[in-house]
């Protein structure tokens, strides 16, 4: 199989295409730097999804498609995130079509459903809603609409919603949490009580490998999304807890309540956008909800339609994710 895995520097893009790689598949990784750590046997492309030229060269021969680049994130400018997001995704989508691709994985999110309250156990019919708290979950979903209405006799797109990757090397969830925790910065939002889906790296890119093996014309996952995730929602906090335990910092004590923290959310927005403030909140609306609210998810239809378990528990998941930040990498 020839490949191409947009983002494929990334924690999870970057996790497809080594998988692929040790797969024996022919494998090509668009970004816009320079990823080392990279097997050799893969080929590296320098640019960016925005450059619909440049995409249009390097999909000539691909038979597949990984789109998991993304502006991420819950503060920046609004066309920033549709640029990339939005823009950047109709550039992968066109690209596939004018050089005869014939499967398109994206990488969604459940963001692209979540409003404002609590979302448990909701399946793939959820609505989206009407009004979103951040830029990057109401672009995240005009994304993942033109994927599903690509879908067609010549192209087959698949959506995979993964919530909250962690494990080993991951950039984003678990260095900030422990960063807020050295720096004191760490509040509870509500009671605690919430429950969330999260999902280990090897998980995340075993749903996108199997849903494409499944993906082709008129297959179930044509023109479908589907959330995945380890298996059970988890106590955030508690899970929160057991991660400073497990690195050798105290439990997150202090709290605030959630009414507060979205008003807070929204002054600083406000405050930050009037000072043209790039830097981000220390709390937004957005921020303030994720914690407070519970957002997990069924993940039937991904285990009836191409076979989705989890390949790694959470306990061994967090055994891994421990170790890999206690013990010094080799160089």
């Amino acid at each position: 199989m020839r490949a191409l895995v947009t983002g494929g520097g990334g924690f999870l893009g970057g996790g497809i295409a080594q998988s692929l790689c040790e797969k024996n598949h022919d494998v090509k990784v668009l970004g816009r730097r320079h990823y080392s750590h990279l097997p050799k046997a893969i080929k590296l492309c320098q640019g960016d999804i925005r450059d619909f030229d440049f995409l249009r060269k390097e999909f000539a021969g691909v038979e597949v498609v990984f789109h998991t680049a993304a502006f991420p994130g819950i503060w920046g400018r609004a066309e920033d995130f549709y640029s990339i997001n939005v823009d950047g995704t109709r550039n992968v989508i066109k690209a596939c079509l004018l050089n005869g691709v014939q499967k398109l994985v994206f990488t969604s999110s459940p963001s692209v459903i979540y409003g404002d309250s609590s979302l448990e156990g909701v399946d793939e019919t959820a609505p989206y809603p009407e009004n979103y708290l951040c830029e990057y979950s109401r672009t995240k979903a005009l994304a993942e609409k033109l994927v599903t209405e690509a879908n067609s006799a010549y192209l087959a797109t698949v959506s995979i919603r993964p919530h909250l990757i962690w494990g080993p090397g991951d950039p984003h969830l678990v260095p900030r949490i422990l960063a807020k925790a050295d720096k004191g910065r760490l509040l509870r939002v509500g009671p605690g009580e919430n429950k969330v889906d999260i999902i280990y790296i090897d998980n995340a890119v075993s749903a996108h490998l199997k849903a494409c093996d499944a993906l082709g014309v008129g297959k179930p996952p044509a023109g479908k999304v589907y959330f995945i995730s380890d298996g059970e929602p988890v106590n955030l906090w508690n899970w929160i807890n057991e991660l400073l335990k497990k690195t050798g910092r105290p439990p997150v004590t202090r709290s605030i309540s959630y009414r507060i923290a979205l008003k807070l959310g929204h002054l600083l927005e406000r405050a930050y956008n009037f000072l043209g403030i790039k830097q981000e909140p220390p709390m937004t609306r957005f921020l303030a909800s994720q914690l407070a609210t519970s957002h997990y998810f069924n993940i039937s239809q991904a285990k009836n339609d191409f076979g989705y378990e989890p390949v790694v528990s959470p306990e061994e998941g967090m055994n891994r994710l421990i170790q890999s930040l206690l013990v010094p990498q080799e160089c």
